[in-house]
């Protein structure tokens, strides 16, 4: 990656079981701001590869990669192995949408909770827009946030 991230975008949000509002609405507010981002200039993309709304993001920027061929995917992974527990239909999604990325980066070494917080970073380091679906819950999604809002990104946040 160039050190140039003003056309480049991170996601961050909750898992499936952690959003307290519809995921329907979760994953339609989603595709409108990635399509957003897209009429605002940005063509380069960074997932966390997490289940729920980093999977959902990956897979709505890939959907419309597929008019705008000049999009960019980039898999930032926490560490290699990291979806081995999940469900098999989201594992599935998680190898599908890796072998459609145009970089995949597995920030961490090993499995902790500090390969996770590395890999947020990591993201807002490398980008300029952070789109987040936050509930006010702690955790990480919180503190990717105000990491992000540290060091001057802007932040889009879903309307609960």
């Amino acid at each position: 990656m160039s050190d140039n991230y003003s056309n480049v975008c991170c996601f961050t949000g909750h898992r499936p079981e952690r959003l307290e509002m519809p995921q329907k609405k979760v994953i339609r507010w989603i595709n409108e701001q990635v399509e957003k981002a897209i009429s605002d200039g940005y063509t380069k993309f960074i997932s966390g590869m997490q289940r729920g709304v980093d999977i959902w993001a990956a897979e709505a920027v890939l959907r419309c990669k597929k008019e705008n061929p000049e999009l960019k995917l980039i898999a930032a992974c926490a560490f290699e192995g990291m979806e081995n527990r999940w469900d098999k239909c989201w594992q599935d999604r998680y190898n599908s949408i890796l072998k459609e990325s145009e970089e995949v980066h597995y920030i961490g070494a090993y499995p902790s909770r500090a390969s996770f917080f590395k890999r947020d970073e990591w993201m807002v380091d490398h980008s300029n827009r952070v789109i987040g679906v936050y509930t006010g819950a702690p955790g990480g999604t919180l503190k990717t946030i105000n990491y992000a809002k540290k060091k001057g990104l802007e932040v889009v946040l879903i309307d609960r």
